[in-house]
């Protein structure tokens, strides 16, 4: 595990100043160039779920980073997929949450269709900073009256507390700043 958290710790790169002066940006991008890199993420992923979460129904993943590991997590486990996209994104009848990022504000939607009644699901995304996406999926999939059994990511900026907005719903991160 160690040598996993390594190899994909050395793959995340900051950019300073981006997308805002004073925002230090979390760049992933290098994991998914790195086939073992990316193999890891899927592997670490996959472990903490079987042995939490082995009644999970669904793997919800945020737009546009979560889709690039929900899809591997959710086929490895043998279940479902559902996005979460920005405003204006999914077509047909959707359900959608404001909120506010570090930087600034948006707003999340999900197909009404995309989570069933009592389904227990997972959020995954690539960063938890101030907790506001996170919080809006946790949001949308609890408006489908579907239970929220946690929220994964890769990386976690620990400094803004953002799984305190997040809480009771726990957070498994890879790797934290």
């Amino acid at each position: 595990m160690a040598e996993k958290l390594e190899l994909i710790s050395k793959c995340i790169r900051t950019f300073q100043d981006f997308p805002t002066k004073g925002i230090p940006f979390k760049d992933i991008c290098p994991i998914l160039k790195d086939p073992k890199a990316l193999t890891a993420v899927t592997d670490l992923f996959e472990e903490h779920v079987r042995q939490n979460y082995p009644e999970v129904d669904l793997i919800v993943g945020l737009d546009a980073r979560g889709f690039l590991f929900g899809p591997l997590l959710a086929q490895r486990l043998g279940i479902g997929f559902a996005p979460i996209r920005k405003k204006g994104k999914l077509p047909g009848p959707t359900l959608s949450v404001a909120y506010s990022l570090e930087y600034a504000k948006a707003e999340a939607e999900m197909q009404e269709d995309a989570v069933s009644l009592g389904q227990k699901v997972l959020i995954i995304d690539d960063l938890l900073a101030t907790g506001g996406t996170l919080y809006a999926a946790c949001e949308l999939v609890k408006q489908q009256r579907a239970t929220v059994l946690g929220c994964l990511v890769v990386v976690e900026l620990k400094y803004l507390n953002g799984s305190d907005k997040l809480k009771p719903t726990s957070v498994f991160s890879l790797i934290q700043y």
